[in-house]
């Protein structure tokens, strides 16, 4: 049978007119690369905390953000979000993370650091609408771009939602998010 529109049928008879084992073998290289440049992608992206006495480092996509002990008052897991909290309310990092609860809690509370099993602010944390009349100037544009942002979540978006909670931060305002809406609260 032949294919005369088949994709990529000029490699395909390549690959194909190769003799075993030398096909198999570039296969299995092939896969095994691709496999490996994967996994380092992902290691790349993925959330390092390390914990120490004096300060508490994370790391993600090779971006250091470093918290001295004196400006961290606790640590807390919300939903799969790691949250640094300041003495004054202010959230000093979220970061998303998937690592069971019990690793943090632990290494936080060996060096010293507050642990808490839940948001100490949850209940001051109110659904976003546009407009909200509590919101300080700008917050609401702000609000508006990371909700534009929430509905595509791939990888470019994500930098962008990034960017924005800094900015909001900035501002006072804390976010989180549930099932594509964003709850917000002023610093205390």
């Amino acid at each position: 049978m032949s294919l005369p529109r088949a994709p990529f049928k000029g490699p395909a008879e390549l690959l194909t007119s190769l003799p075993e084992p030398w096909l198999t073998l570039g296969l299995l290289v092939a896969g095994a690369a691709l496999g490996l440049l994967v996994g380092l992608f992902a290691l790349h992206e993925e959330l390092t905390v390390r914990v120490c006495d004096q300060r508490v480092l994370l790391i993600r996509s090779g971006e250091p953000n470093t918290v001295p002990r004196a400006e961290l008052a606790q640590a807390f897991r919300d939903a799969n979000d790691l949250v640094l909290l300041g003495p004054d309310s202010s959230e000093l990092a979220r970061e998303p993370c998937d690592f069971t609860e019990r690793r943090p809690a632990a290494a936080f509370t060996r060096h010293g650091h507050r642990w808490a099993d839940t948001d100490p602010y949850a209940a001051e944390f109110r659904l976003w609408v546009p407009g909200a009349p509590d919101l300080p100037t700008g917050a609401d544009a702000l609000l508006k771009a990371r909700a534009k942002a929430l509905t595509r979540p791939d990888s470019t978006t994500a930098g962008d939602r990034r960017e924005l909670r800094a900015e909001l931060a900035r501002l006072g305002v804390y976010v989180r998010d549930e099932k594509k809406r964003q709850y917000w609260r002023s610093r205390t």
